[in-house]
């Protein structure tokens, strides 16, 4: 069995250790300065100017690296992102694919409308003449009041047939209108001013129109009055005794004065008795 050496055994043995690594280190650097030449020195600098190149070449390859990392990071960011959009732009084809689907369906909807708003436009143009036809013959059978006013709506919706930039609609819409007009003169009360033939003579007069009852008219000096007779078609005097009853009535219908009853000459029917 081996025995531990005793301390100063060891010592000596390390110090004859280290005294043959020191020889051995002194006989290696005199062979090389031998091989290297006659002083050793270019070996050395040989060797120090190599480490530093190799130092100076790994710290360009690793700004290269540095370099070649960041643009990596920044192609994937790149890469990321066109990823996201492309996804975004799958969900917009999406939704546009679907609102063309709308759109064509819309428009064939529309065409048919237009197909039968074309057949219905053949029906209704006829129809619409005949209205305004029959507008005409009720202003001419009517009582003549606003007579040039009312003839001249009509001409505007005769010419409003003829007119190719105006649509269909809006053709029915005016025509329309002016049965309501029409049909608001039976519920109304008005004063308008015009001219009368009294005597053959042409004067101005004040108009008192109360629905399609009574036509009354008045001279502005209030000295002649009198009222349309539709049964005989034509004007009759009125004696003096409605000169105050006429010039209420053109207030109240100016608004000028309060409603209240007035006297007026209205037709009483045949069958009760002839006119009063």
């Amino acid at each position: 069995m081996n025995r531990m050496a005793p301390p100063k055994r060891r010592a000596a043995t390390c110090a004859a250790l280290l005294f043959c690594s020191l020889l051995t280190t002194v006989a290696f650097s005199t062979a090389f300065a031998q091989d290297g030449g006659s002083d050793g020195s270019e070996p050395l600098a040989e060797a120090i100017s190599v480490r530093k190149q190799g130092n100076v070449d790994g710290k360009e390859s690793q700004v290269r690296i540095d370099d070649v990392s960041a643009e990596t990071e920044n192609l994937f960011t790149k890469y990321q992102n066109t990823l996201a959009q492309i996804d975004s732009i799958r969900v917009y084809n999406a939704q546009m694919r679907r609102l063309i689907e709308f759109q064509n369906e819309e428009i064939t909807s529309l065409n048919d409308q237009v197909d039968r708003v074309e057949v219905v436009g053949r029906s209704v143009t006829p129809l619409m003449l005949r209205m305004i036809e029959a507008i005409d013959a009720t202003v001419r059978l009517d009582v003549p009041f606003l007579a040039e006013e009312r003839a001249d709506r009509i001409k505007e919706l005769h010419k409003l047939m003829g007119r190719a930039d105006v649509s269909a609609a809006e053709k029915y819409r005016q025509i329309m209108e002016a049965y309501q007009t029409e049909n608001e003169y039976g519920r109304t009360i008005e004063a308008y001013r015009s001219t009368v033939s009294f005597d053959g003579t042409e004067i101005q007069a004040d108009f008192l129109r109360f629905g399609r009852i009574a036509l009354v008219y008045q001279s502005l000096d209030g000295k002649r009055t009198g009222v349309w007779n539709q049964e005989v078609r034509a004007w009759e005097k009125l004696d003096s005794g409605y000169q105050t009853a006429i010039k209420e009535g053109l207030k109240i219908a100016r608004k000028q004065q309060a409603p209240d009853l007035i006297r007026l000459p209205l037709p009483v029917p045949a069958a009760l008795g002839g006119q009063g």
